[in-house]
């Protein structure tokens, strides 16, 4: 789409962090006016959860904090997409080995998110809270929002 960019988030399932990241960005560049101009989707490198919404924990987390990600729905990677993404942002390094592999060759700037995160520090994989409690999830929220004026400021650096 001419005259978008365009931004991938990638984690497993796309139900919890990548799901979580999307709605947050979103608000973001919404809010910084940027909401015409830059598009936010997001994808999962395992395709058991496509159609299903965000995990209800995530819901619950982003809910509490302003956030609405009731109308998210997981979908699964497909690497065809990625040459129509301006930049890929993925969860952890896993993730980043595995989009790097399939779009070998493509050109797509592909990051950690974390990498925008400046009280990052050397552990730049966003943390999965799947299998942890309320407290992970609220914890890989602000992992999120703590990168997100890093990203923002990026892409408005792009886009000038």
């Amino acid at each position: 789409m001419a005259g978008h960019y365009r931004i991938c988030v990638v984690c497993s399932g796309n139900i919890c962090r990548s799901a979580m990241a999307e709605v947050v960005l979103r608000d973001a560049f919404e809010r910084e006016g940027m909401g015409q101009s830059v598009q936010v989707d997001s994808v999962g490198t395992g395709a058991w959860h496509v159609g299903d919404g965000a995990d209800e924990r995530a819901l619950a987390t982003l809910h509490a904090a302003g956030y609405d990600g009731s109308a998210h729905r997981a979908r699964h990677l497909d690497p065809a997409w990625l040459g129509e993404r301006d930049l890929v942002l993925c969860a952890d390094d896993g993730h980043l080995r595995t989009v790097r592999r399939l779009g070998r060759g493509v050109g797509t700037p592909v990051h950690l998110l974390r990498e925008f995160d400046p009280e990052a520090g050397t552990n730049l994989d966003l943390a999965d809270p799947y299998y942890g409690s309320s407290q992970d999830f609220e914890s890989c929220l602000t992992q999120i929002e703590r990168s997100v004026p890093g990203i923002v400021a990026h892409v408005r650096e792009q886009l000038t």
